[in-house]
């Protein structure tokens, strides 16, 4: 029998827990930013520290944009961009920088949340690459 995620988050009274021990438990970092025009950081997880260094209570208000350096690919954000402005979803990868300022490769996704057809929310999905 196989469930989905819908039918365990209205299912039952442990579906808020389910999802947080999910996400705070991920080895992926997962940040997720409000649906303003300047994306501010809502949350980051556990994982987001060890991918670039920032403490995640530090980054709540800021941009994703201070993972940005002058080895990101403008193409791959106009990418972003585009997917941002059309609500769409977006996959790629570019060299960010971590806190220290030491570059990485950076593969990410990011994915609407959506209430009634409205963006509330962007889910940002991201791990170290490698050149190989």
């Amino acid at each position: 029998m196989t469930t989905s995620l819908t039918t365990l988050m209205n299912g039952t009274e442990g579906g808020l827990a389910l999802l947080q021990v999910l996400v705070e438990n991920s080895f992926d970092s997962i940040l997720i930013t409000d649906a303003s025009d300047d994306l501010h950081i809502i949350y980051a997880n556990k994982a987001f520290l060890t991918l670039t260094g920032h403490d995640p209570k530090s980054v709540i208000g800021k941009s994703p944009v201070i993972l940005q350096g002058p080895g990101t690919d403008p193409t791959v954000i106009g990418k972003l961009s585009n997917a941002l402005k059309s609500g769409g979803e977006f996959e790629g990868k570019t060299i960010n920088y971590k806190k220290d300022g030491t570059p990485f490769i950076m593969y990410w996704r990011v994915i609407p949340v959506k209430t009634d057809k409205k963006i509330i929310a962007w889910v940002a999905i991201q791990r170290e690459g490698s050149t190989t």
